[in-house]
């Protein structure tokens, strides 16, 4: 049996963040993961068959609608042709080395790989059944929860990864299909139905609620939805599916009004079920020490810490939002608190990005929330139109808006739309970790022409001198 300061369940970006940080610290520590492909990789969901190839996909798709559509605006005649095995190996080389340097980080760090699925034994003890099917127990002075989440399910709704796949299947088709549907209007289901509708399908979304991307600024994502449905995307907002049938090359969808209605029958080749995800506490001997998650699995926690003593829960398994980022953060201050240091997480300083085209980004509160706390801001809103770099890159739609305290100028919370704002909002999550005010942006020299000088103009319409819209 071997004994350990730290033995962490799970080895996505919570769990192997957390193992690398309590290695730094000289703690002795375990990370247990069964592995992706086989057992073969680290890195979890994100990493394998989440955040990291969604994103491969979607840049090679970009560039692909790019070449197809708007190269000819700036010269260069192109046809191109869809080479759909070898966009899908370049995502699995990258995938490869990603997850690869996980396991090197690992070795670098002297934290050792437990690989095998994990679940608590006991007050201290963690037990690991290994891909050979026998099972080890080791000891803990603490554990840490870092399981993170996986697909959540619909009634009616079957995925065989076939027909009707998941976040999962929906980054390995085989082809493109004529027709996609998908169901779930959130980040996951924009991000693979942009992918697929750049390589040729016809993409409709159906939402149960009456808009998109829900938590997002309500002006953003009304933008958000103009910009993909001029894409191509068809949209069925206030509607449920309440069955689905499998035929022997498509798939029939019944749809409904929320409000109540006729139904109506949606064929597609392939249905994509994304309506969002759930922890993954299932299996994992919390009852043994008294842990037990709420109805929908999730840990409660004071400080990562659970209510069995020398337990830790971070990441997916824990409230707020199911970010990888969100992980990471909590990891490095579970550890250190862990470690006698002070660990802390600004949970209003945890920035949201959907990485379609055009890109969303935002930090901190919406307006809808400022409006429902009563609190008196002032907003400053800037158009890519009216920014020079956007304009000579052809890639003009959407804005940034800054909202502002309206006593202090502290900055509260900013929405972005438009060309590779998820770059620029780190400037913001810095300037709301500093608590600047919005003239301290607006003040600082950006460097010309970039498309971060509308991050500034915004700053600058808080107090009512945009200068150049």
């Amino acid at each position: 049996m071997a004994q350990y300061d730290v033995i962490i369940i799970g080895g996505g970006p919570g769990g192997y963040n957390a193992a690398i940080r309590a290695g730094q610290l000289g703690l002795k520590v375990a990370c247990v993961d069964k592995g992706v492909n086989g057992g073969a990789t680290l890195g979890g969901t994100c990493l394998n068959v989440g955040c990291m190839p969604s994103k491969a996909l979607l840049h090679a798709s970009e560039m692909y609608d790019a070449a197809a559509n708007h190269f000819g605006e700036l010269g260069i005649d192109v046809k191109p042709s869809l080479n759909l095995t070898q966009m899908m190996a370049q995502k699995a080389t990258s995938v490869g080395q990603l997850t690869k340097g996980v396991e090197f980080l690992f070795k670098k760090n002297k934290v050792d790989w437990l690989k095998g699925s994990g679940r608590i034994a006991g007050p201290g003890k963690v037990e690991v059944a290994g891909p050979d099917g026998k099972s080890e127990t080791h000891e803990a002075k603490n554990i840490v929860i870092a399981t993170g989440s996986e697909p959540s399910p619909l009634a009616g709704v079957e995925v065989d990864q076939v027909r009707i796949v998941d976040s999962t299947g929906a980054l390995s088709l085989p082809k493109v299909p004529k027709s996609l549907v998908v169901i779930g209007a959130g980040i996951i289901g924009l991000e693979l139905g942009s992918v697929w509708r750049r390589l040729g399908a016809q993409v409709t979304v159906v939402e149960f609620l009456d808009r998109i991307t829900p938590g997002m600024d309500t002006e953003t994502a009304k933008t958000f939805q103009r910009a993909l449905t001029k894409q191509g995307m068809v949209f069925k907002l206030s509607s449920k599916v309440t069955g689905a049938k499998i035929g022997k090359s498509d798939v029939s969808l019944t749809v409904e009004p929320v409000a109540g209605g006729a139904a109506e029958t949606l064929t597609a080749d392939v249905v994509l079920l994304a309506v969002g995800r759930r922890p993954y506490t299932d299996g994992l001997g919390l009852e043994s020490v008294g842990i037990t998650p709420d109805k929908r699995g999730i840990i409660e926690t004071d400080h990562w810490k659970t209510s069995a003593p020398g337990v830790w829960a971070i990441g997916d398994v824990t409230h707020g939002p199911m970010l990888a980022h969100k992980g990471e953060e909590e990891a490095v201050a579970c550890i250190e608190t862990i470690a006698g240091k002070a660990g802390h997480v600004n949970y209003g300083v945890i920035p949201s990005v959907v990485y379609t085209s055009p890109e969303v980004a935002w930090v901190g509160q919406t307006e809808e929330e400022l409006k429902a706390a009563g609190r008196a801001y002032k907003a400053g809103k800037f158009p890519f139109t009216a920014n020079s770099r956007a304009k000579i890159n052809h890639e003009t739609e959407g804005f940034v808006k800054v909202l502002a305290d309206a006593a202090t100028d502290e900055v509260l919370g900013v929405h972005m739309i438009g060309p590779q704002v998820s770059e620029m909002i780190g400037e913001y999550c810095v300037a709301m970790e500093f608590k600047a005010a919005s003239e301290d942006v607006a003040r600082t020299c950006h460097p010309h022409p970039t498309r971060s000088e509308a991050l500034r103009q915004a700053a600058m319409g808080v107090e009512g001198w945009t200068m150049q819209a």
